[in-house]
């Protein structure tokens, strides 16, 4: 159109680089988005079991009194309670305070 104010424009057009930052922006937006939406402790397995069938994780109620070191006891008796209680904290994000609290939900890894 002769009349159109953005005639004597030239069309936008990405450098190599701008490209490059476009899809690193897109990647970084889709990692976290993935963080998000499957939580943190997803990435942060032990490597073990590689190519065995996944099992469904297992959850536990915190009953009044109980500690995490009675729940990792519990939850898999033959183990070090101690490598068990960290595996529990990092599945449920509980890095920055692993206290945990009568009614509180936790999820348990597969032993």
């Amino acid at each position: 159109m002769p009349g159109s104010p953005h005639s004597d424009r030239p069309p936008i057009r990405l450098t190599r680089r701008g490209r490059a930052v476009l899809v690193a922006f897109a990647a970084t937006l889709t990692l976290i988005l993935l963080w998000l939406t499957v939580g943190p402790g997803a990435f942060a397995g032990s490597g073990e079991g590689r190519g065995a069938p996944v099992r469904p994780a297992r959850t536990v109620v915190v009953e009044p009194g109980e500690t995490l070191w009675e729940i990792a006891s519990a939850a898999d008796p033959g183990s070090d309670p101690r490598v068990v209680v960290q595996r529990i904290i990092d599945l449920n994000g509980l890095a920055g305070d692993p206290t945990v609290h009568p009614g509180q939900e936790l999820r348990l890894p597969a032993s």
